[in-house]
């Protein structure tokens, strides 16, 4: 089935994938990406991210369940799905002997209406680096390469796996233009990354994975908006955190104080922060040390964790005292 008019050109739906000795790298999780957007998948170490997206690649089947990527079995039919695919891996793997515009021609050589290899070159900033042997590239130079070679054949749908591992700041942000272009141009686009600002600044929509489970998705903002915004200041001298207007009249869910640091949790920020600047200006005081900050995807991601580790540690307690 083609799936040109279809909104979501990937569809996970119970995806399972168990290794041998049944190592479960993969627990029954279910996602979808839509046309035209940038998808982000994160997750800490060993969470999963790498197994799901070989099964999306068709590099693997799944133990159990479906997938779907532009109508097809990425596996089964991988046919029907490879040509219009673009696939960047971590380690890309050429020949360390040929040169950047000879790997990009054999590259393009297995690649059905490829474009140009000095088009996709300059794409990615290595025109001026044709003639040079691909092992005298510096690490973020093999990356655009990589980067390269996967948008030979004009792929409706792009897999980037940590696309700038080993970039400088400069070349990341080069990335990051030329991946939101793609996506404007009516790519699809899912990613892996470590760097939590690259999700933030690139995806429109993301899931974070936890120990082969779908913990949280949805938009980055509506991610961000799980955790509590956070403020902190210094006590004035001779208050208490008691003298302070009462905490959950200004929206403040929770606080905890470290001598005379206190620092304020709250889903809804403006209305705790202007509590707070209120009651200082009318106690005719100052708040030193005043830091107001929105929740953050990094928040989100470490709250993800800090739950499960505590989920574990009771499960360990529980455990131990029923025997």
């Amino acid at each position: 089935m083609e799936n040109n008019g279809h909104e979501h050109v990937i569809e996970v739906t119970d995806l399972r994938r168990v290794y041998g000795g049944g190592f479960e790298a993969v627990s029954g999780i279910s996602f979808s990406v839509r046309r035209g957007e940038i998808f982000a998948l994160l997750g800490t170490n060993g969470a999963g991210k790498t197994s799901t997206v070989e099964v999306l690649e068709g590099l693997a089947p799944p133990t159990s369940g479906t997938v779907r990527v532009l109508g097809h079995d990425p596996c089964t039919e991988r046919a029907a799905v490879r040509p219009r695919t673009g696939v960047m891996l971590q380690e890309g793997g050429f020949p360390s002997e040929l040169t950047v515009a000879e790997t990009a021609r054999m590259w393009a050589g297995c690649v059905s209406g490829a474009r140009p290899p000095s088009e996709v070159l300059a794409l990615v900033g290595l025109e001026s680096k044709a003639g040079v042997r691909v092992k005298q590239l510096s690490g973020g130079q093999r990356r655009r390469l990589d980067l390269a070679l996967a948008l030979l054949g004009h792929p409706e749908v792009l897999f980037l796996d940590e696309p700038t591992t080993g970039l400088d700041v400069e070349g990341r942000r080069e990335t990051w233009e030329l991946v939101s272009a793609l996506r404007d141009g009516g790519t699809t686009v899912l990613l892996t990354t470590h760097y939590l600002e690259e999700a933030e600044n690139l995806a429109d929509r993301l899931a974070i994975m936890h120990e082969g489970r779908v913990a949280l998705t949805g938009t980055p903002a509506e991610v961000t908006a799980s955790e509590p915004s956070r403020i902190s200041f210094e006590l004035p001298d001779g208050y208490l955190v008691g003298d302070l207007p009462p905490l959950g009249e200004m929206g403040v869910t929770g606080h905890e104080t470290d001598g005379r640091i206190v620092r304020l949790r709250t889903h809804e920020l403006q209305r705790a922060a202007t509590g707070l600047l209120l009651w200082a200006e009318r106690a005719r005081v100052e708040l030193r040390r005043l830091d107001v900050r929105s929740a953050s995807l990094e928040e989100a991601f470490l709250g993800i964790a800090e739950e499960a580790s505590a989920g574990r540690a009771t499960a360990t307690t529980t455990k131990e005292y029923a025997a």
